[in-house]
């Protein structure tokens, strides 16, 4: 696992297995975002295999599938209702963790300056700069 913080109560991380959710009980965290659609991944990735896994570690799950380059306006409040409403820490994870990053900035838009939700993925390689126009005009609403 490459566990990846963003915040003190958010972290992202590329796919993750049914036998890490041990592990991520024992760190710390209490919900566990999956955003990765089932259609990425075979069976034992999944997400009903690894919400049981999950659930079975005690922790919470909750299920956001962000399809790259197709963001909607409910997956950002979805992500950040369950940031903000779930017990965390939270970890997100996705193919890579770019996604969950992704969303993650765009929903925290109007929490944290534009240059700081670029700036604090950019320190775990991912670039988000491509999305300052739509952090920027969200920022304005």
């Amino acid at each position: 696992m490459d566990i990846r913080p963003l915040t003190d109560g958010y972290a992202v991380s590329p796919q993750i297995a049914a036998e890490d959710a041990q592990t991520l009980a024992e760190a710390g965290f209490r919900t566990v975002i999956c955003n990765r659609p089932d259609g990425e991944v075979p069976g034992e990735f999944q997400a009903d295999a690894i919400r049981a896994a999950v659930e079975a570690a005690g922790m919470t799950f909750v299920l956001n599938p962000v399809i790259g380059g197709a963001i909607t306006p409910e997956n950002v409040s979805a992500q950040g209702a369950a940031i903000v409403g779930q017990p965390g820490p939270v970890l997100a994870y996705c193919a890579s963790g770019n996604r969950s990053s992704i969303v993650w900035a765009m929903s925290q838009v109007g929490t944290r300056p534009v240059d700081e939700l670029i700036a604090t993925p950019a320190q775990h390689g991912y670039n988000l700069e491509p999305m300052r126009p739509i952090l920027e005009q969200l920022s304005e609403r």
